[in-house]
């Protein structure tokens, strides 16, 4: 049967896509359903079809799951930031665990994972050190702070996420009451007019320090010293700034900060290493869980007090700290020269002699500092961003040697690409755990173990075929496999190696040359249809090819 836009269909909650929604079938054709989880029946109406799925929205849950919980938070369903809270922790943990090992299976080409137990919390609420609020108007004209809801620039009022601290409540009610008295108008992102874009709040877990920092389209607040005064009642108070960002865009933090009162950073901990942090630093935002995944990492380095470390993506030198205390010598490599000085600061702050730091890429880091010092790398540790690494740098770290990689990851489908690549030439994986630092959200780390080792063909089937020989598809982000799996994971859509190098070059994304090109001109080459098209474009997006 064909359903159609505005049809309600009644399905019963089979399994869960990546982005957390809920898949069921009529009579053979899939809807995905926000909001509904395994074990739903549910009534939904058809929001968008297309031939053989749709999209649908949740109208009424007819049965609800045994796995069904009551969202801690009341605007969990319209919040973009909580995919997961009507579903029971448990489940959510299997869920997560699962979505590691398909990546892995299905991208990596792995069979015979050597999984551990996922690493979940206790208390899975108000666990993030880190809040950044929009501060916009409410229809009848109030200014309003919250967070947006999913897929929009629209703000939902409130100021006191089950995921943050008590004190961003208290720290919200007084900026807004401040704005008020001094007549400061929010930021409007239609216009470009008014002043305050955001409150970003970052808060110490284990030290109790609070820093307050306003974005600002302005170089000045009216009444900057009464905010500060007010702010300062707040006990946790250390630090209050101001961040100037008065670009028209979507990028939350501007380049220049500047300090109103107290610290230009709060310090917190990880286990014994302490951290300074500024407003642009990049810090783990689940500080109890970043203390098991480093834990993890340094267990999988398995040092001796003998090694020369690299750790790769370094950023402020967080994994770096904790890698010295068991290393002879740990060398950090990071592209943003700020977080190289505060790594810098941060080893000193330790007290730590044995690390060393290099702002650039690590590809070209690393064989620089092998042909000066000629000293390999016993154990080198990644942690890269969500698109995973640049293909020259699995080249490099491959050249290098290392006796054990360990690679920590925020992005399971990246992971299990770069994984294929290693393990094609020569590691084996040893132990893959995964980490839930985002309770209630999708999002979920994972740290793996390779060591050197022959290639064990039982362990891995690694099919190389044409496609792989077009190298730009490592340089770029992801996989032609992996491109076709996020498509068909989110869209239900199969497309071909042929749609999405002709994707590519609309984009401007390099391809080889002459991959997927028509034999002569004269030949015609079915071109990619719109809803792929646009399918394959979402995927590039998120992978941060384009």
């Amino acid at each position: 049967m064909e359903y159609r836009k505005n049809d309600i269909v009644t399905l019963k909650i089979e399994d869960c896509g990546i982005d957390g929604e809920g898949i069921g079938k009529a009579d053979g054709f899939t809807v995905f359903v926000k909001d509904a989880v395994i074990g739903d029946t549910v009534r939904a109406k058809i929001m968008k079809a297309k031939k053989n799925y749709g999209y649908g929205r949740l109208e009424e849950i007819l049965t609800p799951s045994p796995n069904r919980v009551e969202p801690e938070c009341a605007f969990a369903r319209q919040c973009g930031g909580c995919q997961l809270q009507a579903l029971s922790y448990e489940k959510q943990l299997e869920f997560k665990a699962g979505k590691v090992k398909g990546h892995l299976e299905r991208i990596g080409g792995f069979t015979d994972i050597p999984m551990e137990e996922i690493l979940g919390m206790e208390q899975p609420f108000h666990y993030r050190n880190k809040a950044q609020f929009p501060v916009g108007k409410s229809k009848d004209g109030r200014i309003i702070t919250g967070f947006y809801a999913g897929r929009t620039h629209s703000i939902i009022e409130n100021r006191d996420c089950a995921l943050g601290v008590s004190q961003n409540k208290e720290v919200l009610d007084r900026v807004i009451s401040h704005m008020e008295k001094y007549h400061i108008q929010p930021y409007d992102e239609n216009t470009g007019k008014g002043l305050v874009r955001h409150v970003l709040i970052r808060y110490g877990f284990f030290t109790d320090e609070m820093m307050v920092c306003l974005i600002i389209n302005g170089e000045e607040l009216p009444g900057e010293d009464a905010l500060v005064k007010s702010l300062r009642e707040i006990p946790e108070t250390v630090s209050v700034m101001v961040n100037v960002n008065k670009k028209r865009n979507n990028v939350i933090l501007g380049e220049t900060v500047r300090l109103l009162w107290g610290k230009p950073y709060i310090t917190d901990k990880i286990g014994e290493i302490s951290y300074q942090i500024s407003p642009l630093s990049f810090f783990q935002v689940n500080p109890y869980q970043t203390g098991r995944l480093y834990g993890k990492a340094l267990e999988y380095a398995d040092l001796t007090s003998n090694e020369t470390v690299w750790d790769l993506y370094c950023g402020i030198g967080t994994i770096s700290l904790f890698l010295a205390q068991k290393a002879k010598m740990v060398r950090g490599v990071e592209i943003i020269p700020a977080a190289i000085e505060n790594a810098k600061e941060n080893a000193k702050l330790n007290g730590f002699t044995n690390t060393e730091f290099f702002v650039g890429k690590a590809e070209e880091v690393l064989p620089e500092q092998y042909a000066r010092t000629g000293e390999r790398a016993d154990v080198i540790v990644v942690d890269p961003p969500r698109k995973g690494c640049d293909e020259t740098l699995l080249a490099t770290i491959i050249e290098m040697q290392p006796d054990r990689v360990v690679y920590v990851s925020c992005d399971s489908a990246t992971l299990a690409r770069d994984l294929k690549y290693l393990c094609a030439h020569g590691y084996q994986l040893k132990k893959v755990c995964p980490v839930d630092m985002f309770p209630n959200t999708v999002s979920v780390e994972t740290v793996v173990l390779l060591s050197k080792g022959k290639v064990d063909s039982k362990k891995i089937r690694v099919e190389f075929s044409l496609e792989d020989m077009d190298m730009s598809e490592f340089q770029d982000g992801a996989t032609y496999p992996q491109i076709k799996e996020y498509v068909l994971e989110h869209t239900g859509l199969k497309v071909s190696n042929l749609y999405i190098s002709q994707i590519k070059r609309k984009c401007g994304i390099g391809v080889g040359k002459n991959y997927n090109l028509p034999k002569s001109e004269d030949s015609r080459q079915p071109q990619c249809p719109p809803e792929k098209e646009k399918a394959i474009r979402e995927a590039f997006k998120y992978f941060g090819m384009i």
